[in-house]
């Protein structure tokens, strides 16, 4: 990993090239073809782009809330060896991406950051690679963007899946089926273990420079001595700002009885941030701090999107490279093995464009279909899709990008300890999928 995996905008950059050399025998089109359809879809995923960085910002800055930090404080204080540190690091990050996965990634490299400042001998890499190792499980989790929105609107539903979903499939056919649920924990339990029996011996540990780790000073709250100063440091404005929110939220999820969808994690973590950042001008100075987090989301997500127009994208020839690839995998599936020809599809899809609703838009029209017709489960489908976006995501640095930011790393320095990773946990993913189609 050292030596070959570029820095992640790189990645993206050569992942272009090789889907415009694949689709153009593959789906016969002509070259002009495949750039335009690159081109057209650059801009295709701005929406989403917006949500899964308002995901990750505000998950960040809630991260950064005075009472969080120091119960992460508290908790960095409790391994007393390296192997206990990684296992610890490993299971908080876990159970924090499956809760919210822009707050998991982000609360799991502050916690591994703060036990290598109280913790000597400990590997800062495989801290690190712990700490991202638990987003295996977020699109299993009540954030995941495919079975958020097979929970949602009907009519987009039927839109997405060209009628063959005719209403809503509630998260307890998904995220909180048990089968779901004992694959997220043999996960996390395996990962753990397997993470801390990975940690060097001897000469072998990379520590870090304690320079590293300062952090920036906070702003000490000044005295309010002008109207607009008391304001921004009202914390009677901050609790009335998230009443109104919070009260928003019960009125939409209890009596509406709405979906608890990606708008509603994004408005649960940005109005839990601001009673926990206390005034409106502390919750804006962490938010700025956090938006750095996601700079790798808005440049490569514009070139993601482009790739998912070519893979989507069709040409003279009415052909798809999308369809190609995942009508291969339905060629050879049974009503027992489609679901992990889904996840297998989706997983090498993901490398591509690694992106829950690009997934959706690439798979949903043409899984489904072929799920139904092999009387598969529709939410046994759709987390087939999501556990394959999740699971490479061990080995495409895109979303490592914020960890990596906060732990001053690059990508190279934690791939080889994900890709172990990614083998432990795609032997458990597709034994949990065989018993669900079972």
């Amino acid at each position: 990993m050292q030596k070959y995996l570029p820095e992640p905008f790189i990645f993206a950059i050569i992942l272009t090239f090789v889907a415009i050399l694949v689709a153009i025998p593959v789906c016969d089109q002509s070259l002009a073809e495949v750039v335009t359809n690159w081109g057209s879809g650059v801009w295709n995923l701005l929406g989403f782009s917006m949500q899964m960085a308002l995901v990750l910002v505000t998950g960040a800055t809630l991260a950064a809330a005075p009472f969080i930090k120091k119960g992460i404080s508290k908790l960095a204080s409790l391994p007393k060896t390296p192997a206990g540190a990684i296992a610890l690091v490993t299971a908080i990050s876990a159970v924090a991406c499956w809760l919210n996965w822009g707050f998991g990634l982000i609360v799991g490299a502050i916690f591994a950051k703060e036990i290598a400042k109280k913790l000597k001998g400990v590997d800062y890499r495989l801290l690190i690679a712990s700490a991202y190792s638990g987003f295996v499980v977020w699109h299993a989790g009540i954030s995941g963007s495919i079975p958020l929105k097979m929970a949602s609107d009907v009519d987009e539903l039927v839109k997405d899946t060209s009628g063959v979903i005719t209403s809503v499939i509630p998260i307890s056919h998904t995220i909180l089926d048990p089968h779901n649920i004992i694959m997220v924990v043999l996960i996390t339990v395996a990962l753990v273990a397997i993470n801390a029996a990975m940690h060097p011996k001897g000469d072998n540990i990379v520590t870090i420079d304690p320079v590293l780790l300062k952090e920036d000073e906070e702003i000490k709250p000044e005295k309010a001595t002008t109207p607009a100063m008391k304001l921004e440091y009202s914390r009677l404005l901050s609790i009335l700002l998230a009443l109104l929110g919070f009260a928003f939220l019960i009125i939409s999820l209890f009596i509406k009885k709405k979906a608890f969808d990606l708008g509603s994690v994004i408005l649960l973590f940005l109005f839990l941030g601001i009673v926990l950042h206390k005034t409106p001008i502390a919750y804006v100075r962490a938010f700025g701090k956090s938006v750095s987090g996601a700079a790798g989301i808005l440049l490569q997500f514009p070139f993601y999107a482009g790739i998912m127009g070519i893979i989507t994208g069709v040409g003279a020839s009415g052909i798809c490279l999308g369809t190609v690839v995942s009508q291969a995998f339905i060629n050879i599936s049974t009503s027992t093995t489609y679901p992990i020809y889904t996840f297998l599809c989706a997983a090498i899809l993901n490398m591509f464009v690694p992106s829950g609703g690009g997934h959706w838009a690439i798979q949903a029209p043409i899984m489904f279909a072929a799920g139904e017709a092999l009387n598969v489960d529709h939410g046994l489908t759709g987390m087939a899709i999501a556990w394959g976006d999740a699971w490479t995501n061990l080995i495409q640095p895109f979303w490592a990008l914020p960890a990596l930011a906060i732990a001053k790393l690059n990508a190279k320095d934690i791939m080889g300890f994900c890709l172990i990773d990614l083998v432990v946990s795609g032997i458990i993913i597709i034994g949990g999928l065989l018993i669900w189609a079972i």
